[in-house]
């Protein structure tokens, strides 16, 4: 018996852990971006791009079904949407350059809401 919940325990603990991948994948890139040198790649531009890889990477490994990806697509305008508001009525702003800004909002900025769908999912 005790065997068949540890079992279920690690099951439990390994598909946690791969629901957290995306999301701890764009909190490592916001900390990565930091340390990026300007001249290189704007930042926002850069946490885009390797969003969208790590996202076109875990749906071509079979870690998201189709589905999973249209649910995330679906946040990240939510997201974006909501950032674009918030953005206007003046609670923050993203003062930094960006090829890839939107209203002011980097378009990167969705993946932060679309990783809470990728942990739902």
């Amino acid at each position: 018996m005790l065997k068949g919940y540890i079992a279920e325990l690690y099951q439990f603990t390994l598909r946690n852990a791969l629901a957290c991948m995306f999301p701890v994948f764009v909190f490592g890139m916001l900390a990565v971006s930091k340390l990026l040198p300007s001249y290189v790649m704007p930042r926002y531009d850069f946490l885009l791009l390797a969003c969208l890889a790590m996202q076109v990477w875990m749906y071509r490994k079979g870690y998201e079904t189709r589905d999973e990806v249209l649910v995330i697509c679906l946040f990240h305008y939510l997201g974006l949407m909501m950032e674009i508001y918030k953005v206007r009525m003046g609670s923050w702003s993203y003062p930094e350059f960006g090829y890839t800004k939107f209203y002011g909002v980097p378009l990167y900025s969705g993946f932060m809401y679309a990783s809470v769908a990728s942990f739902m999912c």
